[in-house]
């Protein structure tokens, strides 16, 4: 995963309506096609804005949604995401590579061993704050739940978001937003050795877009460090064990379903 994270923030900065995202979003398709999923583009507008100091432009961002071969969205189904932008201060190795990456590992995985439950993956953009009090955020994830049909509503059963998975800490936080139900942190956690993961409350990444919809919804990671949102936010903030510890508690969680 390690390399997968190094190419990502090789592209640099990667704001969500700039060339360096379209670039990330097509090594992302290329990495999912190679292993037998069928990725799509879902096109959206983002406003101009301000992104933790630095004036960034409107535009249209992509998501990216990867599905396995007859998936069906109107029959039951979770998702599992990460967002695909950064801040334009940033490479943005942690925040998100390490989710992108981790995504990925387990979209291999998925193929050779299919979870009981039909999987899709999204990669969203602009999960990223354009003001900032950080008001708004998530466009990508809120845009996708908005577009979804009476039908994909209901079949969609959960969705667990990967945000800042790598930095290396004692357990994983398995985290809920604080504004929905935490059923869904609750059964990631019982899925895992109680010594594995940690209880959080964060309403900063993807997943809150889901739980405001009524969809139960977590996020994995958020160990603090210092390069957040910085220059420093490098491959070597990024620990190999630590994606793995993560995808194997997501990794649980689908086989427990």
């Amino acid at each position: 995963m390690q390399q997968r994270v190094r190419a990502i923030a090789a592209i640099g900065s990667r704001d969500a309506v700039s060339p360096a995202y379209a670039r990330a979003a097509t090594y992302v398709t290329g990495q999912l096609e190679s292993v037998g999923w069928r990725v799509r583009a879902q096109r959206f507008e983002v406003p101009a804005g301000t992104s933790w100091g630095v004036r960034v432009p409107g535009g249209t961002s992509t998501n990216l949604i990867a599905d396995p071969p007859g998936f069906d969205s109107t029959e039951p189904h979770v998702v599992i995401g990460a967002h695909l932008d950064t801040v334009p201060q940033a490479p943005g190795a942690e925040d998100n590579a390490s989710g992108v990456a981790t995504v990925v590992e387990l979209a291999r995985m998925l193929r050779e061993q299919p979870a009981a439950t039909p999987v899709r993956l999204v990669l969203f953009g602009a999960e990223e704050a354009r003001v900032p009090a950080g008001t708004r955020y998530a466009f990508g994830s809120r845009h996708y739940v908005t577009t979804l049909t009476d039908a994909e509503r209901r079949a969609t059963r959960g969705m667990l978001a990967l945000d800042r998975v790598g930095v290396a800490g004692r357990t994983v936080p398995v985290c809920s937003g604080g504004r929905g139900t935490a059923s869904l942190a609750r059964d990631v956690r019982a899925a895992s050795p109680a010594s594995v993961t940690n209880r959080c409350t964060n309403r900063a990444s993807d997943h809150v877009s889901f739980e405001a919809a009524g969809i139960p919804a977590a996020r994995l990671g958020s160990v603090p460090f210092d390069g957040y949102h910085s220059a420093g936010d490098v491959p070597s903030v990024v620990s190999d064990s630590q994606m793995r510890r993560t995808g194997a508690v997501a990794w649980a969680w689908l086989r427990s379903l």
